[in-house]
């Protein structure tokens, strides 16, 4: 037994350092020496050499290595898993490498369905991370092998690969997955979430939750991205494991042949075109994926001896992508963003067009395991006899009672065996009865309740139990998917939504509230704003009250722990909100929302109270970035006051006019210093005003950033005329000997002084766009579903 494990040892030994040095070829010898390398785990992950060589890429290495141990007969030891229960299949998936799972998948066919620790299989997996080439092998390899994918689509908390790929943002894999297994389209996950729930939890996949600026959305408005499309299948291309064969041109040609030249100089350009601006689709994975096949492809279409032309039209292809600004990194994430709205836009729509109102209205949002059962014992309610057996009750409208209406329910679970019905047992009995006789009966059960069962014509009977109401599932109330998209600030399902389920809009989560109150709560501008336009019936939506009484306006007023507002600074989050809850109140006609809450508070009242530590903040804000302003001010005050009062080249004696004012310098000196005097001063009048201002939240709506632009625009102008006034009084010093030279030593003269400047500029620009500014604009981060 000791030589046995030293062998093992000896084997792992040599297996771990030769894979660390990359000698793969010492590998496929030890491996075809020695049997027990195959099962000889050498990490502690419990990867074996073969899991090694598939991380690593070595296509070759791992063809050789499978050979030999189907040489051996050892194909059992390729079910080997890891720590992870993650196979070589598993992880030639997660890397995306076609050629592996190929190779694999073919000697060992079970292995596609091969579950790891998470309950993960490689098809799984593949889908997971997003890869499409290895994902469509598996897919095919499924269908050639008659094996139901769907059964290997879904890991232990109920996540689908459609799932996965949503939440992955892989939307051309999305795609391809909902048109060859469309039934996953209504499958739900643990926590009762469907894909298109997924896909609501993704503002920035859509073009509504994303920032562009005016020069993004002008170079936005120009890309194309083409709609997505199932990839025609090469039949050839399954049953070889090798690069797929160039389809024939009269397999493919739909043109006269006379147009062929034309045809095949276009296909050329058009390739190069999408060649690259595509390039970053697969996100740097199409080398891992299948080396060899990519290899392939860029050679397939044209003849060998066109290489050199190839070259040289890549060449002026480039040039003319940077010419046209295609080529700068910043168009190229411009055009990833549009290639991934619009393809999440695709996937939202086939979502909405596969469900149906029923689907959408009564299994959307509930946990699987609570669903609809095929056993109709489970749906007939039970009775309780006079002799206390329990009986089974017929289902409305049948053999029922003369004094029972048919809206009566009886539900009872089985009473514990052997014992009578007393306080104990009555904890896993519960007895609810509506009849005639029966005032009310109550609707909801706390976790501890009196329950009457009265019987109409004969004793009364009561019996007080004490119930401990099951926890709730988590996920069985989930938020429908246009209360996460309302939350998230997605516009396009919310519309989507209601115009294929008007009825949608009635739709609340466990606080009762509804998309309206969600996009409130959360901040959503443009959500509310759409949901005015669209509803007709505006009073029993924007009406509506949560389970704490509060309406639109009280949660307008209420102020979270997040900062939503696309705006720095505290003074300025606080103007947003002070604009947002007036365009809610001012949205509807006055008196139009409840008044009070639950807990009898106005909307000012939630306002007031929530927003304390953001006032206090926003003013502490303003008085440090006043303070700093005031101090310059002030100095160019002095300066400027100071300057007003001195003549360049003094004046006449005899007449007291300035002896240089027929200087153009002289005037611009005389204005200039003017007027850096008068608005240093306002400046300073500005700020002074701000730091004795009371800071009242209604403060901040007008007066206080009225002030902080004027005290700022004041300080720049006055900055300007002190630079202006400096540079022309000593021009008359200079000008003769410095000549051309005076000007650029001036610029660099005032360049210290207008650093500050240009360090609150951004300030000044953010103040002037919040002010100007009606409707606030969000900032969109995905709010958790």
């Amino acid at each position: 037994m000791a030589t046995a494990l030293e062998e093992i040892e000896t084997i792992k030994k040599n297996l771990i350092e030769n894979a660390m040095k990359g000698r793969w070829d010492k590998i496929v010898k030890i491996y075809k020496s020695k049997p027990a390398a195959y099962k000889t785990k050498i990490t502690k992950a419990g990867d074996t050499a073969l899991h090694f060589a598939v991380s690593d890429g070595q296509v070759k290495i791992v063809e050789e290595l499978i050979a030999q141990m189907k040489t051996s007969a050892d194909l059992p030891d390729l079910q080997i898993a890891n720590e992870q229960g993650n196979t070589p299949l598993h992880v030639a998936a997660t890397m995306g490498n076609v050629a592996m799972c190929k190779v694999i998948a073919h000697l060992h066919p079970s292995l596609v369905g091969d579950q790891n620790a998470e309950g993960e299989t490689p098809f799984f997996l593949a889908a997971f991370y997003g890869r499409k080439d290895a994902f469509l092998c598996l897919h095919r390899f499924c269908r050639s092998q008659n094996l139901d994918g769907y059964e290997y689509a879904r890991r232990k908390n109920g996540d689908t690969i459609l799932h996965s790929a949503i939440s992955g943002e892989y939307f051309d894999l999305a795609y391809y997955i909902m048109q060859l297994y469309g039934g996953l389209v209504y499958s739900i996950n643990e926590q009762g979430f469907s894909p298109l729930h997924i896909l609501a939890g993704k503002p920035t996949a859509f073009k509504s939750g994303s920032r562009l600026r005016r020069y993004e959305q002008i170079i936005y408005s120009c890309l194309i991205v083409p709609k997505l499309k199932m990839p025609v299948e090469n039949h050839e291309e399954e049953e070889s494991d090798h690069q797929p064969t160039r389809p024939k041109k009269d397999q493919i040609r739909n043109y006269p042949q006379n147009y062929s030249t034309c045809i095949d100089f276009f296909l050329v350009f058009w390739r190069l075109v999408r060649g690259g601006t595509e390039r970053k689709e697969n996100g740097g994975q199409i080398d891992a994926e299948d080396p060899e096949k990519q290899k392939g492809r860029h050679q397939e279409w044209l003849p060998a001896n066109y290489d050199t032309c190839h070259a040289f039209g890549k060449l002026g292809y480039k040039a003319i992508l940077i010419f046209l600004g295609l080529g700068f990194a910043t168009t190229k994430k411009i055009q990833e963003k549009k290639r991934k709205h619009t393809w999440a836009l695709q996937v939202m729509n086939e979502l909405l067009e596969d469900i149906s109102a029923h689907e959408y209205a009564g299994n959307v949002g509930l946990v699987p395991k609570k669903g609809t059962s095929d056993d109709p014992e489970e749906t007939v309610p039970y009775g309780i006899e006079d002799s206390g057996s329990i009986v089974k009750k017929a289902f409305m409208g049948d053999d029922l009672n003369p004094h029972q209406t048919a809206d009566s329910v009886e539900i009872m679970e089985p009473s514990v065996a052997g014992k009578d019905r007393t306080l104990e047992t009555a904890k896993t009995t519960i007895a609810i009865t509506s009849m005639n006789g029966v005032a009310s009966v109550m609707e909801k059960m706390p976790d501890i309740f009196p329950v009457v069962v009265q019987s109409q014509g004969k004793k009364d009977i009561m019996l007080s139990v004490e119930v401990e109401k099951d926890k709730q599932p988590e996920g069985a109330k989930a938020e429908t998917p246009i209360l996460i998209a309302a939350k998230n600030g997605v516009t396009e399902i919310v519309e989507k939504v209601l115009e294929r389920f008007p009825v949608a809009i009635h739709d609340t989560n466990v606080d009762e509230k509804n998309a309206v109150l969600l996009a409130v709560e959360n901040r959503q501008p443009h959500v509310y704003q759409l949901l005015r336009e669209k509803i007709v019936t505006k009073d029993s939506v924007f009406r509506k009250v949560d389970n704490e009484g509060n309406s639109a306006l009280h949660l307008a007023a209420k102020f979270g722990d997040s900062k939503p507002w696309r705006i720095p600074g505290e003074a300025l989050q606080m103007q947003w909100e002070l604009k947002w809850y007036e365009f809610v109140k001012d949205s509807m006609p006055f008196h139009f929302f409840p008044h009070f809450n639950k807990q009898g508070k106005t909307s000012k009242d939630v306002f007031t109270e929530t927003h304390k530590e953001l006032v206090k903040s926003g003013g502490g804000w303003l008085t440090n970035t006043s303070e700093s302003c005031s101090v310059v001010a002030a100095l160019i005050a002095t300066v400027a006051f100071a300057t007003s009062t001195t003549v360049p080249g003094g004046v006449n004696q005899d007449s007291g006019i300035p002896i240089l004012e027929r200087q153009p310098a002289f005037n611009a000196f005389a204005i200039s210093s003017l007027v850096a005097l008068c608005f240093s001063v306002t400046a300073v009048v500005m700020f002074l005003a701000i730091l004795t201002s009371r800071f009242q939240p209604k403060d901040f709506g007008t007066n206080l950033p009225w002030k902080l632009l004027i005290g700022l625009t004041s300080l720049f102008v006055s900055i300007a005329g002190i630079l202006i006034s400096f540079c022309t009084g000593n021009f008359f010093v200079l000008k003769e000997k410095l000549k051309y030279w005076a000007f650029p030593v001036y610029a660099v003269a005032c360049l210290p002084v207008s650093f500050f400047a240009m360090a609150q500029f951004s300030l000044y620009v953010d103040l002037l766009w919040a002010i100007m500014t009606k409707v606030p604009q969000r900032s969109y981060k995905a709010a958790p579903i």
